[in-house]
């Protein structure tokens, strides 16, 4: 038997952590519930008590992987000390640094492979996809304020996300060479944004001193 310094009295807890530290590594795809016994010295009855094959593991993955995913991307979504703007732009470099530092796990959270498993699990309709609905609400907060156009918060939500999940995409994928430049086209790409969904004639604040150049009220 390995010798290890799993608690066997807490063995689905070990048998994620496990799953997730390999994933950090290598592709879901390697992924085996033979590696956890293994990694643990018990049988593979054992993970059979806590997951009846690996799509079950794969779920609770995503579960964690999600509640990750919104503790490291939405703090700045709620942060009443910043600046409306600011918080859009924050929040943005945090998905995007997100997807570099955990790209195997962004894949799984996003990718095609397992979608039939997270679409059981959340819907971006739904309240439960904390993300989504996080941002959802601060682009409200915006429209309210008349920072942003009035339009349906659904869509607009989507064109945002759907910016930084392709630019993350790029990046972690590879499809093309951005990454020692992702910053600066990073910029390029919010302001864009912006540029479609912020109202005409409002004065804007911003600490982040390319934002005041190109927020200035449009005449």
């Amino acid at each position: 038997m390995i010798k290890n310094d799993y608690h066997h009295g807490h063995l689905k807890e070990d048998f994620i952590q496990i799953a997730m530290d390999f994933i950090a590594k290598e592709d879901v795809d390697k992924l085996t519930l033979k590696i956890l016994s293994d990694a643990t010295g018990t049988s593979r009855s054992a993970i059979y008590k806590h997951f009846k094959n690996k799509d079950a593991l794969i779920e609770t993955i995503i579960e964690r992987g999600f509640d990750r995913f919104d503790k490291e991307t939405t703090p700045y979504l709620f942060d009443d000390d910043k600046s409306l703007i600011d918080r859009f732009y924050l929040t943005g470099k945090l998905y995007i640094e997100f997807a570099r530092q955990n790209p195997n796990l962004y894949r799984l959270l996003f990718g095609k492979k397992y979608a039939h498993i997270r679409e059981e699990l959340l819907s971006i309709k739904d309240e439960d996809c904390k993300g989504f609905s996080a941002l959802q609400k601060t682009v409200e907060e915006g429209q309210r304020s008349g920072v942003l156009q009035k339009d349906d918060s659904y869509k607009q939500t989507i064109a945002i996300w759907a910016s930084m999940h392709g630019f993350s995409s790029l990046i972690i994928d590879g499809f093309m060479d951005v990454e020692e430049v992702y910053e600066d086209v990073y910029t390029t790409v919010f302001k864009a944004l912006l540029t479609g969904m912020v109202a005409n004639k409002v004065k804007l604040i911003s600490t982040i001193p390319f934002l005041n150049q190109i927020l200035k009220p449009k005449s």
